[in-house]
C-alpha cells in the first residue's frame, strides 16, 4: 500500500531526499512533469498575489525580495525539464514542450503584465536612491524593474495583450527550432561497406565508426553529423566525393521537408521585431544590447569591424597557403569548403609536424578529468569526490562532491561526456540549481552540470580526446567554475547570471592553459605507456596554436555578422534566407559559397540558446581573456593570488556587480585588445 501510494507522489512536489537535495532523477517519471509545472504555476501565482494584497507600504524586502523568491517549486520541475530537453530527450518530452510552453509564457506575462504588481515594483525603484541598498540590492532592484519594462509593463492594454500574443509565438517557434534541427541531425547516417572508401582514415576513427555501426545494428562503417564522427571524416577522409557528401548533409540540416527551419527562421526574426519595436525600440539588438557591455549595436560592429580589417590579410594568405598546397599535392580544382579541413591538416601536420592522432594517446579522458579538476585544485583550491550515490539521469553521467579549500561543500558537479540520439549537439554548462542564500541567511550550494560530445570509448581503446577536445573542456569547466564558486545573496544574480558578452570570460580564459607545458605536464600522460607528453610535442603545440587563426577568426565574425544582420533588421523580412545570409556575411567569406548549405536553418545559439544579437559575445570575451591570462603570464600561471584575486573579485561575483567594474578591479585597467592580437600573432 505504501509502495503504490510513493509511485503516486509527484517527486518535483517533495522535499527531496537525496545528498545535498539533488534531483532525484531515478524516480522522476515523464508523467510528473506536466503536473508539477502547473502546480508551480499555481503557487507562485499565489505569492505574487500576496505581494499584491499587502496591505503595508512597497519596501525592497517585501516587494523586491519577495519577488525574486517566488516560483520555487516552479523552477525545481523547469531546472529538471529544460535540462533534460536538451541532454536527454524524446518524443515525449518534445511533446510536453509544446504543451506547456504556452502556458508558461502566459504565466509569465500574467506577473509582469501585473499593473498592481508593478506598481509596488515602482514605488521601491523610485526610492532606489534613498534606501540605502547594498550594491547587489541595488542590482537586483535594477534588474526587476528593467525585466518588468522589457516585458510590456508601461504598455497600454492594447500593445500588452500584442505583447502577450508575440511571445507565446516567440517561444513555440524557438522550441520547434531546437526540435527540427536535433531531428534533421538524428536523420543522417552514412553507412560505408567498402573499406577502400574509407583511406585515409587513421584506425581510431574507423574503429569508432565500426562500433557506431554495430550499435545502430549496420554492418561495415558508420558516420553520422555528431562532432566525433564528422569531424575527423573531413579532417582524414581521401575520397573527395564523400567529404562532399557529409558537408552537403551537414549543412543543409533543416533545409526542406518537415524540418525545414527557414519559415520559422523568419517567423522569429520578424516576432522579434515586433516585439522590440513595440517597447519602443528600432530593431531587436537595441532592445537586447541595452544589458551588455557592448551597450549599443554600434560598438558591436566597431569591435566586428576592427577585428576584420585586423584578421582578413591573415586569411586570405592562409587561404592562398592552402590551395598552393593543395595543388602541389595534385588537387587541380578550386579549393571547395569540403576540402578545407582535409588539405589544412596535411599542411598543418607539414609544417608543424603534429596532428591529432599523435595527440590523442596523451589526453585519455579519466586522466584530462584529473588535469581539468586538478587546475582548479591548484587555482582556487577547490577538491572533487565522485558520489555514487547522487542520482543522475543517465547511466553516462557522473556526479561529484565540489569541497572548497577550507573543507566546506561547495557544489555538486555532473559531467555528461558523449554523443548519443537525445543529446543536442556541442557543449554547454548550466544549472539544476543556482547558489543563493536562503531567507535565514545560510548558504544555499548550487548543483552545477556540463554536457559535451566527446569521443566515445571502444571495445579497445579508452576515449581519447583530441587536443580542440581537451580545450572544450577546459572552457565548459570554466563557465562551471564560474557557477561553483558563486557567492551572492540572490539566485538571479549568482554565477553565470551575468552580461552576455561577459559570460565567456571565465571559460574562455581556461582554456589557455591547454598550451602550458607546466601545466600538461600534470596529467598528459601516454595511456599505454604512462610517459609524459614530450616537450617538443608541446612545443609544436604551440607553435600550431596560430595556424589559419586568420581563417579561423573569420569564421567567427561570419556568425556574429549574420547574427547581427537578422536582429538589426527594422523592417519584416519577407525575403529568401539563403540570399540574406549571403549578403550578410559576405566580407567574411574567403572560400566559395556552396549551393544549398545554409547556416541561418542549424544556428542554435540565435535562434533557440539565448545568443539573439549577442554571437559577437565570444570575441569579446576573448579580447577580455587574452587580457586576463596575461596578468597569470606575468605573474604566474599557476600565482595563487591572483587567482585569488580573480576567483574574489570576477567569479564569486555572478552578476551583482557591473561586469566592466569587477573586471578592473581585478585587472587594475580596462581591457585591450592587444594582448589578443598578439597571442594570434597578428602583431608581434
Amino acid at each position: 500500500m505504501n509502495a503504490k501510494k510513493d509511485e503516486c507522489v509527484n517527486v518535483f512536489l517533495t522535499k527531496y531526499d537525496t545528498p545535498h537535495g539533488t534531483i532525484p532523477f531515478d524516480k522522476i517519471k515523464l508523467a510528473d512533469y506536466l503536473p508539477a509545472m502547473r502546480e508551480g504555476m499555481r503557487l507562485q501565482n499565489e505569492e505574487i498575489q500576496a505581494i499584491v494584497a499587502n496591505s503595508s507600504d512597497p519596501t525592497f524586502e517585501n516587494t523586491i525580495e519577495a519577488f525574486e523568491r517566488s516560483g520555487e517549486i516552479l523552477s525545481k520541475a523547469q531546472y529538471a525539464f529544460y535540462n533534460l530537453l536538451e541532454a536527454e530527450t524524446c518524443d515525449e518530452m518534445d511533446s510536453i514542450a509544446n504543451e506547456i510552453s504556452p502556458e508558461e509564457t502566459e504565466h509569465a506575462n500574467n506577473i509582469y503584465l501585473n499593473e498592481q504588481l508593478f506598481s509596488r515594483v515602482s514605488a521601491v525603484y523610485s526610492k532606489k536612491n534613498s534606501l540605502n541598498l547594498t550594491v547587489e540590492q541595488r542590482m537586483l532592484l535594477d534588474n526587476v524593474y528593467d525585466a518588468f519594462v522589457k516585458r510590456g509593463a508601461t504598455l497600454t492594454a492594447e500593445k500588452k495583450e500584442q505583447y502577450r500574443e508575440l511571445s507565446k509565438e516567440l517561444n513555440l517557434l524557438s522550441l520547434q527550432f531546437q526540435q527540427n534541427v536535433l531531428k534533421a541531425t538524428n536523420a543522417y547516417k552514412k553507412v560505408v561497406t567498402d573499406e577502400s572508401l574509407l583511406a585515409g582514415l587513421p584506425a581510431s576513427v574507423k574503429e569508432a565508426a565500426a562500433q557506431l555501426a554495430k550499435e545502430k545494428g549496420e554492418k561495415g562503417w558508420l558516420f553520422n553529423l555528431s562532432y566525433p564522427s564528422y569531424a575527423p571524416f573531413m579532417k582524414y577522409a581521401d575520397n573527395r566525393d564523400l567529404r562532399k557528401e557529409l558537408y552537403i548533409a551537414y549543412n543543409t540540416k533543416a533545409v526542406d521537408g518537415e524540418l525545414d527551419n527557414r519559415p520559422i527562421v523568419k517567423k522569429l526574426v520578424n516576432c522579434r521585431l515586433k516585439i522590440a519595436q513595440l517597447l519602443g525600440y528600432e530593431d531587436y539588438a537595441s532592445y537586447v544590447l541595452q544589458k551588455r557591455m557592448a551597450e549599443n549595436k554600434e560598438n558591436v560592429y566597431d569591435l566586428l569591424g576592427k577585428l576584420l580589417d585586423a584578421y582578413k590579410p591573415t586569411a586570405l594568405k592562409e587561404v592562398a597557403e592552402v590551395q598552393q598546397y593543395a595543388k602541389e599535392h595534385g588537387a587541380d580544382f578550386e579549393l571547395m569548403p569540403w576540402d578545407w579541413s582535409y588539405y589544412s591538416e596535411k599542411l598543418r601536420e607539414e609544417k608543424y609536424s603534429i596532428n591529432d592522432e599523435q595527440l590523442k594517446p596523451y589526453f585519455e579522458l579519466e586522466q584530462v578529468k584529473k588535469g581539468v579538476f586538478g587546475l582548479a585544485t591548484k587555482l582556487y583550491g577547490l577538491r572533487f569526490e565522485k558520489n555514487k550515490n547522487i542520482p543522475v539521469y543517465h547511466p553516462e553521467v557522473e556526479a561529484f562532491d565540489v569541497y572548497d579549500g577550507d573543507g566546506s561543500f561547495l557544489a555538486v558537479l555532473y559531467t555528461d561526456f558523449h554523443p548519443r540520439d537525445g543529446k543536442r549537439s556541442g557543449a554547454w554548462m548550466t544549472e539544476f540549481k543556482c547558489q543563493s542564500k536562503n531567507p535565514d541567511g545560510t548558504d544555499s550550494r548550487p548543483h552545477i552540470s556540463i554536457v559535451m560530445n566527446f569521443t566515445k570509448p571502444t571495445d579497445s581503446t579508452p576515449s581519447l580526446l583530441t587536443f580542440d577536445e581537451l580545450t572544450t573542456f577546459l572552457h565548459e569547466f570554466g563557465h562551471s567554475i564560474h557557477g561553483m564558486v558563486s557567492k551572492t545573496t540572490y539566485e538571479s544574480l549568482s554565477g553565470t547570471n551575468v552580461y552576455r558578452d561577459f559570460v565567456e570570460l571565465p571559460s574562455q580564459l581556461m582554456e589557455n592553459w591547454a598550451f602550458e607545458k607546466e601545466y600538461l605536464d600534470g596529467f598528459a600522460v601516454h595511456y599505454q605507456t604512462g610517459e609524459k607528453i614530450p616537450t617538443e610535442l608541446v612545443e609544436k603545440i604551440r607553435r600550431a596554436a596560430n595556424f589559419n587563426t586568420g581563417y579561423l577568426t573569420l569564421r567567427q565574425l561570419s556568425f556574429g555578422y549574420l547574427d547581427m544582420a537578422w536582429h538589426t533588421l527594422t523592417k519584416e523580412f519577407e525575403g529568401d534566407v539563403r540570399n540574406f545570409e549571403l549578403e550578410a556575411w559576405k566580407n567574411t567569406q574567403v572560400l566559395p559559397p556552396v549551393d544549398g548549405a545554409l547556416m541561418s536553418v542549424q544556428f542554435n545559439h540565435i535562434f533557440s540558446g539565448g545568443y539573439s544579437a549577442g554571437y559577437y559575445s565570444y570575441k569579446w570575451a576573448e579580447v577580455l581573456d587574452a587580457d586576463a591570462f596575461s596578468v597569470f603570464q606575468n605573474e604566474g600561471i599557476f600565482n595563487k593570488e591572483t587567482a585569488a584575486r580573480f576567483r574574489n573579485e570576477v567569479l564569486a561575483k555572478g552578476g551583482s556587480e557591473h561586469p566592466m567594474t569587477l573586471y578592473v578591479r581585478f585587472r587594475g585597467q580596462k581591457p585591450t585588445i592587444e594582448p589578443l592580437l598578439k597571442r594570434n600573432g597578428i602583431v608581434k
